[in-house]
């Protein structure tokens, strides 16, 4: 496939995933019960956090193919979570953050949500990099898509433990 063409994949599902998630979440699904997921996409969101600091040490050690799988690793795991997190909210009513520390609360969720849709074209663009072999522009890009998908998923765990004593 022509590069262009990767170009404007990616274009389409950077805008095309929040989209998606913000009609999801309007629809309500009764009568299911999904109420353990939270945990669970909040274990693939460290585990995410877990690969991505050894995918960089990885290539850091110059083992690029265990850099490449553990990336295609946190790539799934990405996806997965979203499909968890979607399902769950799909399928449960919003939870109120009633806790003390409300302002810490909505800035790292508020942060965490933001950046969750910037890092879609960010992360994608620098892996087409890598599959074209642009290796300097690769590199470019991880020195932002890196600590913003990193940032994204230790963020879910902190929101994820912040608001699950309120579910």
């Amino acid at each position: 496939m022509e590069t262009s063409v990767y170009r404007k994949i990616i274009i389409t599902v950077s805008i095309a995933i929040p989209l998606a998630v913000a009609i999801l979440f309007k629809i309500k699904i009764k009568g299911v019960d999904l109420s353990f997921l939270p945990p669970i996409y909040a274990s693939i969101n460290a585990l995410t956090a877990v690969l991505l600091i050894s995918a960089l040490i990885a290539i850091k050690k110059k083992n690029i193919k265990l850099h490449q799988f553990l990336i295609k690793c946190c790539l799934g795991l990405s996806l997965l979570f979203l499909l968890c997190y979607v399902a769950f909210h799909m399928t449960s009513n919003p939870t109120e953050y009633k806790g003390t520390y409300k302002v810490f609360y909505y800035f790292v969720l508020i942060s965490h949500i933001l950046l969750s849709i910037g890092v879609i074209p960010l992360v994608l663009f620098t892996y087409l990099f890598a599959l074209e072999e642009k290796f300097e522009k690769h590199k470019k890009w991880t020195k932002i898509a890196f600590p913003a998908w990193l940032y994204v998923a230790i963020t879910g765990v902190i929101v994820y433990f912040m608001i699950s004593p309120f579910y």
